[in-house]
């Protein structure tokens, strides 16, 4: 609805100390819009004249640090955090760099590695790897064999980490491109804890830790893969299924329990 004054009633209420606006052209007049036309600038509000510019959102990813082969620890640990090589950056709450006992400047002496997939919704909330119903069968599983994520005495301590460092959208599988993108990360995990017994925990942990040493690893089911010790730099690695697929399947369980103590006989081999 338009409202359409004449003088007089203008000015009987501009005599009320109301201002009224109107178009210096009337409204038949004015050209039609584009459906896709540019917006018309208009000058900014004066509060604003003295507000800072914000940066635009970032819309590529950036280069992945270099010299990961050779960080420290903190250096690494900084270098997960601030990680922005791919799309994951944009969707995640925090980086799960990983969980052990003595945490600090150094890696934590331990002789076990746990080795996971990624990150899901419980790990992206608290930065914490295994959390959840996954976390209390991990937890369990690794009491029985005299382990813990924290080394309480009288367990020792294992080191826990993940393939990915950020929680892939929805807990969707990782994709080649952001394994490539975290791998070197866990490869300086490796490196710097120098663990005795690597435990490789899911399809995508196994695929990352033994795609240079298995044939045709990516199309090799993680069931033929369990019962043997496969090498990773030199570490021996046990297959086990992941805990999360455990909690589906209740009867694996038991193989998951032999490929425990497979590990255990890998650690004492000579």
């Amino acid at each position: 609805m338009s409202l359409e004054l004449d003088s007089r009633q203008r000015a009987m209420l501009e005599a009320m100390g109301v201002q009224v606006w109107w178009p210096e052209t009337p409204p038949a007049e004015l050209p039609a819009e584009p459906a896709h036309a540019a917006p018309v600038a208009t000058a900014a509000p004066v509060r604003q004249a003295t507000e800072p510019a914000r940066a635009a959102a970032p819309t590529q990813r950036t280069e992945r640090p270099t010299g990961i082969a050779s960080m420290s620890w903190p250096q690494l640990q900084a270098a997960v955090a601030g990680c922005e090589a791919c799309a994951l950056c944009r969707t995640r709450t925090q980086t799960v760099f990983g969980v052990g006992p003595q945490p600090g400047d150094t890696p934590p002496q331990v002789d076990w590695l746990i080795v996971g997939e990624a990150p899901g919704e419980n790990e992206d909330l608290q930065g914490e790897p295994f959390v959840g119903q996954a976390g209390k069968l991990l937890d369990n599983m690794l009491k029985a064999v005299g382990l813990s994520r924290h080394g309480n005495a009288p367990l020792k301590g294992a080191f826990i980490a993940n393939v990915l460092k950020c929680r892939p959208p929805g807990n969707r599988n990782p994709s080649p491109e952001e394994v490539a993108q975290c791998l070197p990360y866990l490869q300086r995990q490796v490196a710097l804890l120098q663990p005795k017994i690597i435990v490789a925990a899911g399809r995508f942990a196994v695929q990352a830790l033994l795609q240079e040493t298995v044939p045709d690893v990516h199309a090799q089911p993680l069931g033929k893969l369990r019962g043997r010790v496969h090498r990773y730099q030199g570490v021996p690695v046990v297959v086990t299924y992941h805990p999360a697929y455990l909690l589906r399947a209740l009867p694996e369980k038991a193989k998951t329990w032999a490929d425990l103590c497979l590990a255990l006989e890998a650690l004492d081999a000579p």
